[in-house]
């Protein structure tokens, strides 16, 4: 079994000074990614939502809520964040929600093949 994370991404609404905030949060996730991966986290999906052009998911597997717990604490609070790709994601948010769940392992396997990064 692997814990679950499914963070959704509420965009903030184009404006005037702000248009084409889903392309810049695209732009900033593909800076974002690797940094991620490299931190240890495996990255199970990212992606628009189907149903509404403002939404966007990102999907990361854990052992154990201690394992997401020391990941994401370590990767958030390094300098490859902070001082990278982090104000260009946050610039685009309205909110954001995690959810956890636990899934067999095959399920996340389909999540990983269904949504190619």
């Amino acid at each position: 079994m692997k814990l679950i994370e499914v963070r959704t991404y509420r965009l903030k609404a184009d404006s005037p000074d702000l248009p084409d905030g889903a392309q810049r949060f695209v732009a900033a996730m593909r800076e974002a990614l690797p940094l991620v991966r490299a931190s240890g986290m495996d990255v199970v999906a990212f992606g628009r939502s189907d149903h509404e052009q403002t939404s966007f998911f990102l999907i990361r597997a854990f052992g154990s809520r201690e394992q997401l717990a020391a990941q994401q604490d370590a990767f958030y609070g390094s300098p490859a964040w902070r001082e990278g790709p982090r104000e260009q994601l946050v610039a685009c948010l309205d909110t954001y929600l995690n959810t956890l769940l636990w899934l067999p392992e095959a399920a996340v396997d389909a999540l990983r093949c269904n949504h190619q990064l």
